[in-house]
């Protein structure tokens, strides 16, 4: 073993020995943050909010009215009470929001709220409910929130339609104040920073607001209450919004938090009460001469002794992770690769989760791997547990999976749990999607109607596609290009809204960079044409793609299928397109149906699924565009009723010598795709 190897043991051994010292006296501690921008990394988006400029977006920002609402949420738990001392937190929040409208004399409404609440899927309905309260379910969600209310709604008793209040489990206020009466417009767009501070001893909550970065000397509210039982252990940190038949656009530009009122760690010394201080009792000191020599030997004893115990236990902890160094430094050259945040599980763990990776517990078989379903009998959670087939030449995508969507937070994404890279195993943990891919609901094995998804649910899987593919596309730091979108890759949570999964074809790339020539990947019928002529991904592949899948919803029927009678094969692009070009566009909807779907929704599905389909790339629209046209907020694409004819000229943004340059690696394609996908996650690493 050489010196360094030697000297980095020691200080390994020396870190593990203070964090055990420190670990054996700890306590629930006190924990601060503040956030001048938001990123994806520390947030969940859920509903319609967005992330723009590092500025939160509660509700859609559109132009003509709208019904949305939606929520963000802070990753980490904050811990609120300390079992071992009784003790409940005090704490204090400071954050920056604005609400303005383009049509404030025709609509108005609703509002935001922050909120702590136990659960991390706050959620609620639009309008008055604030997207903290389900419309339907009034008292199933738990919270403490302080709501900011823009209209004044009779049935939750509002005093006036420019208010601030407190909530508990309950949008009826304990409590509200007339802001217009403190000189405060919530409805002006100007920037407004809110302090809100609770002490647990005094059990006051006290809001304190203004237009100044310098907090006020008086509250705007304050109320006396108790919020301890409603911050047992953790809580989760949000803010939500709504808006219905409203262009009201509620943002949060920046958000502090921190909690107080721990006791710290202290020493433990007899005490006694006087009065409710604490009076600490030490020995009174001894006259005698021999006791303080004694004393002294005894001190320059352990001046001596302790040192040399620390030498001692430093070198028996150096000879037992010597043992194991060497297999650290194997995996750390792996490892490094690998982003932070998600967790790392053991494969023992994951093993037991899958029965041993039974076959029963399989979920499905893709290119990459097998899926497995893993329950996890300590937390209760059922997982989806993804395994590489072939460890070696599958570890470019696997690190590609892990690098790209560890950092992308979407309400339409697969969350990421966690990976695991043991016994030459590669493994990713996924939530668990109770209504599997789409295809298996659109192509079910038995024929009964019950079983097809829809028209609805069909219609939302649509919107919900496009809203994440936006966020890839134009929302995210580094562009993500997806490059198998398919319905297989299109999978369902318990509500079946759609989650967009498997990115191990997926690629990251400059907003202001021109696209990469890379060999071809993805799934036939859903490639673009100039993708399978000149192997070059862009958004607008992912667009081609997305229009075929909305022609699968629409259609129920496959991209390219066989006819059974003459054993030809027809492409679901061209049919549609044949239809729309005969005026009989409709009868291209999926007849096990039956007619039973809105009529102008149907035709408008059609039309973008084949305007994103379009030969030309220039022609389709982006994913944005498309987002709006299915949202009612942006005018239809004109599709031509003739399906364009592509023709490959050299003014495409590509070269001969760029064609052949391609065929001439494909010889080492594994290689350049693992060290392409190396650089991507470093490159992630340093957005996230």
């Amino acid at each position: 073993m050489n010196s360094s190897s030697r000297t980095s043991i020691f200080r390994l051994a020396f870190a593990i020995t203070i964090f055990f010292l420190l670990t054996i006296s700890a306590s629930a501690s006190s924990i601060s943050f503040h956030f001048t921008s938001f990123n994806p990394r520390n947030f969940t988006l859920l509903g319609d909010s967005y992330l723009k400029d590092g500025v939160v977006g509660l509700t859609r920002d559109a132009t003509v009215p709208t019904t949305s609402s939606g929520s963000i949420i802070y990753n980490n738990p904050i811990q609120f009470f300390d079992s071992e001392a009784n003790i409940t937190a005090s704490f204090s929040v400071k954050f920056s929001f604005s609400i303005s409208d383009v049509n404030p004399t025709s609509s108005s409404g609703d509002g935001l709220a922050f909120f702590l609440s136990p659960d991390n899927q706050t959620l609620g309905s639009p309008g008055g409910y604030l997207g903290l309260v389900n419309s339907s379910e009034l008292t199933k969600n738990r919270f403490v929130g302080f709501e900011f209310d823009t209209k004044l709604d009779p049935h939750f008793n509002d005093p006036n339609d420019n208010h601030v209040g407190l909530d508990v489990n309950s949008l009826q206020s304990m409590k509200t104040t007339n802001l217009l009466s403190k000189g405060i417009d919530l409805k002006s767009g100007d920037l407004i920073n809110v302090w809100i501070d609770y002490k647990n001893e005094r059990k006051l909550v006290k809001i304190y607001m203004g237009y100044s970065n310098t907090k006020p000397t008086n509250p705007v509210l304050d109320v006396e209450i108790d919020l301890s039982e409603n911050l047992k252990e953790f809580v989760y940190l949000g803010f939500s919004g709504s808006s219905e038949g409203s262009t009201e656009v509620h943002l949060i530009e920046s958000f502090g938090f921190q909690t107080f009122g721990f006791l710290p760690v202290r020493p433990h010394f007899r005490t006694h009460n006087v009065s409710d201080s604490i009076v600490t009792i030490t020995p009174a000191p001894r006259l005698e001469s021999s006791s303080k020599n004694r004393r002294k030997r005894i001190g320059l004893g352990l001046v001596i002794a302790g040192p040399v115990f620390c030498c001692i236990v430093l070198v028996v902890l150096g000879f037992v992770f010597s043992k194991k160094w060497v297999k650290i430094r194997k995996q750390k050259s792996f490892k490094a690769e690998m982003v932070t945040g998600p967790r790392e599980f053991s494969y023992r763990e994951l093993k037991f989760a899958t029965k041993g990776f039974h076959s029963s517990r399989i979920l499905g078989n893709g290119a990459f791997g097998t899926v497995y379903k893993a329950y996890f009998l300590s937390s209760g959670v059922i997982a989806a547990v993804k395994r590489s087939k072939h460890n070696h030449e599958n570890k470019a995508e696997f690190l590609a999976e892990l690098s790209i969507i560890a950092c992308l937070r979407h309400k339409n994404l697969v969350q990421l749990q966690g990976w695991c890279a043991e016994k030459g195993e590669l493994l990713l943990v996924y939530d668990y999607m109770p209504n599997g891919s789409l295809d298996k609901l659109l192509y079910p094995d038995t024929k009964i109607d019950n079983n097809l998804l829809p028209w609805p649910q069909r219609y939302n899987v649509v919107v919900g596609l496009a809203s994440v593919l936006t966020y890839l596309h134009q929302e995210c730091e580094q562009q993500v290009i997806h490059r198998d979108i398919k319905t297989s890759n299109v999978l369902l949570d318990g509500n079946f809204n759609p989650k967009l999964g498997d990115f191990g074809l997926a690629r990251l790339m400059d907003h202001d960079k021109s696209p990469v020539s890379t060999l071809t990947a993805g799934t036939m019928g859903y490639l673009a044409p100039e993708y399978l002529q000149y192997g070059k991904a862009t958004e607008k592949t992912d667009v081609f793609s997305y229009g075929v899948v909305v022609l699968e919803v629409a259609c129920g029927r496959q991209p390219i299928e066989r006819v059974t009678s003459d054993q030809n094969v027809v492409n679901l692009v061209d049919w549609v397109w044949r239809l729309h070009s005969q005026g009989r566009l409709l009868e291209a909807a999926d007849p096990r149906l039956k007619r039973e779907f809105d009529e102008a929704q149907m035709k408008k599905l059609l039309l973008v699924g084949l305007s994103c389909a379009n030969p030309d790339c220039l022609e389709r629209p982006n994913m944005r565009r498309v987002l709006q046209i299915l949202n009612n907020e942006a005018g239809p694409v004109l599709v031509p009723k003739s399906k364009p004819t592509l023709i490959f000229s050299s003014s495409l943004p590509l070269s001969i010598e760029d064609i052949v340059s391609d065929y001439e690696v494909e010889s080492k394609a594994s290689e350049d795709l693992f060290q392409d996908t190396v650089q991507s996650s470093q490159d992630f690493k340093e957005i996230c």
